[in-house]
Formats: C-alpha cells, structure tokens, sequence
C-alpha cells in the first residue's frame, strides 16, 4: 500500500491577490466523497485502456462489413462497451483489439482476418464520426478528446496475421496498427505462447528476432502479453525502445499461470521503461477464481438435474441469482487494486496502465468492474490507497504515452 500523499496548494500572493491554503488527503475522505473525486478525476483525466475487444465481440455477433453493425453509438444489451459507458466511466482511448484466433495461423486467413477487423473498426467511426474517431498517435487522442469523441488506436492481438512476411510489418503500420502482441494462445512463426507447452523456438524464432527489429524501426510498439517467459526475455535483449503488456497482471497473485507477469520480469520490464497494463478478468487478478467460479457452476448443474429445472425456468433463474449472490466467485476492486500496489511496489508508479480486456474475458470481471462505466470505483481504491492525482493521471495516460512517444521517436516518424 502507498503512503498517502498530501496534496498541498501554499499560501502565496500573486498580484495582490491572497490564494488560500487548502490540503487534500484523499484517504481521510468518506466513501462517496472520495468516489465523487474519482469520478471528477475520470472525466477531467485522458483515460486510455490497453485492450478492449470490441471489434471481435462484434464479428462474433454476426455483423460484417455488409450487414448491419452493433450499434455502439448507444447503450447496448451484453457487452461491456459502448458511447454512454465510456462517457460515464470516462474512457477516452480503449484500444480496439485486432483478435486473430490462434487457429488462423494453421488454416491460413489471419491477414485477411485482420483486414476484415480494421476495416470494422473504422466502419464504426464512418457511421458516427461524431462520436468516435481513430487515432494513431497520442497527440491524435488528445485533440480526439478535446472534441468529446472516443478514440480507436488499435493494437493488433497476434503477430500470426504478418504470416511470413516481415514487409507486411509496415503494412499493418499503414493500416493503422500501433502495437502488436506477438503471440496468442499457441506458439507461431514470431516466438512461444504462455499457453502453449510445446516450446518450439525456446523464445523467439529468428524471424521473430527481425519482427522485433522491424516494429522497432517502423513505429509499432511491441507487445509482451501472452508470450512465454523465454520469449518475453528475448524481446528485452533485443528491442531498442520500451514494450508494453498490454493486458496482463501480476502472476504474485496467480501462482503457476504464465499468462501473467513474474516479479522479476515486471522488473525487467521497469528497466526497459515499459509499461504493464492490469487486466482485470477474474482469472488474472485472483488465482482462486477459477476454482470458486467452477464450484459455483457445478452446484448450480447439479440442482438444476435434481430438480428436473431448464435455467429458463422461472425458479431457476431465481435460485441461480440468489445462489450466485451469496456465493460470489468474483474478485473485487480491492484485488484489481492489490495488483497495481504491486507492481508500483517492484518498479514505481512510472510503469503501470489500464489493460481491462473488457469484452474479452467473458462474465468473469469483478464486482464493480463489470463494464467501462466503472473505472472511477478503480480510481477511487487507488486513493484510498493513498495515490495521487498525478499518480492516476500516470496509470490513465501518461505511461503508455510516454512508452509510445519514445517508440515514434525512435522510429523518426
């Protein structure tokens, strides 16, 4: 836990005129008084969210680029974005996940899979420009948010659609790609997957070395999520600027699952200048969710056969409901928290965003994080916790900007 921080505007004149001393400590607030500065905070603060899966949930819904598209321009039913949400919760800048299934790369399709998923995205900001834009720089987003719209940077999540082309590299730069998580659920011609024990490269192949040097060059910022831990500290001895994780967490929480980030490697990463981004899905924040949510499911199975009951059934759904609420599998804030105390703990306040993997993670996100209206119940933990309003801002924004600033810079663009 942070010490709490004392935020103190000194007694001065200026021009004559007396400015009175005021002192915030935010950990003296009450609940709702300390809410209401979070909520303050997120609408006044850029807010820039690592991965959200829109594009994906939307192609799973059936919509195309020919038939009609998930109307996100107003409150949906399901999901966990949308215009109204963001505006509420004061989400500026999710970056719209280019999801390739890991399956793609052995079938074939992934490039023209992620064509498709770009060209969605950008039919979103075609049929609202006055709510939705793309940006592909962070000044874009900021002029994006003085106009009140939400901004589309994309990240593309697997390096499979670049196939075995390192040109298509710059390609996916000039469709607007502005990272690329190297690797998703199975290992693939850039390097190994957390996921996958198969170990077919040991780390990265050597196409995947010049992948790496490639994204360096032409601007993309490299994404460290879902890769092996050999790979992850392959990357590091190889790119030139910092990388991010755009939607992992801290594994101290989750023993013996890879997905997330071990201390050492959140330290590696804080020495390269990078940047982890929480994700806040029950699996990644709490290591005894799965189990508790399985126990939960198997009850529930089992009562629905000895009753002779659908879920349907009115009873059911109404023992469902009450069951689930007394026995809720869920995280809660508090965990999502615990893991941006410490990483901060490892590395400092300088190397850790917002990576939720909203409509990626299905209904296992945490009570009071359920959608991207609700980002101020995270922000006001965070100063009970004794954070900032410079520290939010740097968790909001200012990291990952920084991060992707340095990779423009480097690449001369």
């Amino acid at each position: 836990m942070r010490k709490p921080l004392l935020v103190l505007i000194a007694s001065a004149f200026v021009f004559g005129c007396a400015q009175k001393t005021e002192t915030i400590d935010y950990t003296l607030l009450s609940d709702e008084e300390r809410l209401a500065a979070a909520k303050e905070m997120a609408q006044n603060t850029i807010m820039v969210d690592g991965h959200v899966d829109l594009p994906y949930r939307m192609k799973v819904g059936g919509f195309t680029l020919q038939r009609e598209i998930l109307d996100v321009s107003v409150r949906t039913d399901g999901g966990n974005f949308d215009f109204p949400r963001s505006k509420e919760g004061g989400l500026d800048a999710p970056f719209m996940s280019i999801y390739i299934p890991s399956g793609y790369q052995d079938r074939g399709g992934a490039k023209v899979l992620a064509d498709s998923l770009i060209l969605m995205t950008e039919r979103l900001v075609n049929i609202w420009p006055d709510k939705f834009a793309m940006a592909y720089s962070p000044s874009d987003i900021e002029k994006n948010t003085q106009e009140g719209k939400v901004s589309f940077p994309m990240g593309m999540e697997n390096g499979a659609a670049l196939e075995d082309d390192i040109n298509n590299v710059q390609y996916f730069y000039d469709r607007g790609i502005r990272y690329i998580t190297l690797t998703h659920g199975k290992d693939n011609l850039i390097g190994d997957s957390s996921y996958d024990t198969m170990r077919t490269h040991n780390g990265l192949s050597e196409y995947g070395v010049e992948v790496v040097k490639e994204m360096n060059k032409v601007g993309i910022m490299v994404d460290i999520s879902h890769v092996s831990d050999s790979t992850f500290y392959d990357v590091m001895k190889v790119t030139d600027v910092p990388v991010i994780a755009s939607h992992s967490s801290a594994r101290k929480f989750t023993p013996g699952f890879e997905r997330n980030m071990g201390d050492d490697m959140i330290k590696a990463l804080g020495k390269n200048g990078g940047v982890i981004m929480i994700n806040f899905g029950g699996s990644f924040v709490d290591g005894d969710y799965n189990e508790k949510s399985g126990a939960v499911r198997e009850h529930i199975v089992n009562w629905l056969a000895e009753n002779g009951l659908s879920r349907t059934d009115s009873a059911a759904v109404a023992y469902i409901e009450k069951y689930s609420a007394e026995n809720n599998p869920f995280p809660n804030v508090e965990k999502v928290a615990d893991h941006f105390d410490h990483v901060v703990a490892l590395v400092g306040i300088d190397h850790v965003g917002l990576g939720s993997d909203f409509d990626g993670v299905g209904d296992s996100l945490p009570t009071g994080l359920k959608d991207v209206s609700m980002y101020p119940n995270l922000i006001a933990e965070l100063l009970k916790r004794g954070y900032s309003k410079e520290d939010i801002e740097k968790i909001c924004y200012k990291n990952i900007f920084r991060v992707w600033d340095a990779v423009i810079a480097a690449s001369g663009k």
